[in-house]
């Protein structure tokens, strides 16, 4: 089973990244997660632009989601919120309705910031878009606070307690896609 691992934070030792790369690590056996690259590439949503021929970055995106069996993505939260980048991945691989990449797809939210909240208003409004856009959301949250506190300077997922949980979350993402497998 292959996931794709979507990181809305840009910088390279960016908790949320680190977080993936954590959900990577204690996957269950047979699973392979896949860190997609290029977020930042990809170009503000704009219908104009949204034919037949896409830009080149929201291709590889559509194509990267398409060939996984699960998508988990891993959001910060600025200002109460997802940000915008990651809204933007949403906008393009939402598209078009009932037809995309995401229609169908088996997909979990997870979350790190450095408050206290765990980028947890983030991970909602994610997950909200995502069950718009037609993807199978699993119904867990999963927020980290005090990231800092949570990860060694290297960027490795140390907290015993958040990595048995996500070893868990990715157990559960792995069945939630074989049930919608079964169920199709």
């Amino acid at each position: 089973m292959k996931v794709l691992a979507i990181s809305g934070s840009l910088r390279a030792a960016a908790y949320n990244t680190a977080l993936l790369r954590a959900a990577a690590e204690l996957a269950p056996e047979g699973i392979e997660v896949e860190l997609y690259d290029g977020l930042e590439l990809l170009p503000a949503y704009n219908e104009e632009h949204d034919t037949d021929t896409p830009p080149a970055e929201v291709a590889r995106l559509r194509e990267a989601i398409a060939a996984a069996d699960a998508v988990l993505f891993a959001t910060p939260e600025y200002n109460g919120s997802m940000p915008g980048h990651v809204k933007q991945a949403l906008d393009w691989a939402s598209r078009p309705h009932r037809a995309s990449a995401l229609w169908g797809k088996p997909v979990a939210v997870v979350g790190a910031s450095v408050t206290d909240y765990g980028a947890i208003w983030a991970q909602d409004h994610l997950r909200k878009g995502l069950g718009l856009a037609g993807a199978r959301v699993l119904d867990e949250e999963f927020p980290v606070s005090k990231a800092p506190e949570r990860f060694d300077a290297d960027g490795v997922l140390v907290d015993l307690e958040l990595r048995d949980r996500l070893a868990e979350l990715m157990e559960q993402l792995a069945d939630h896609s074989r049930q919608l497998t079964k169920a199709a």
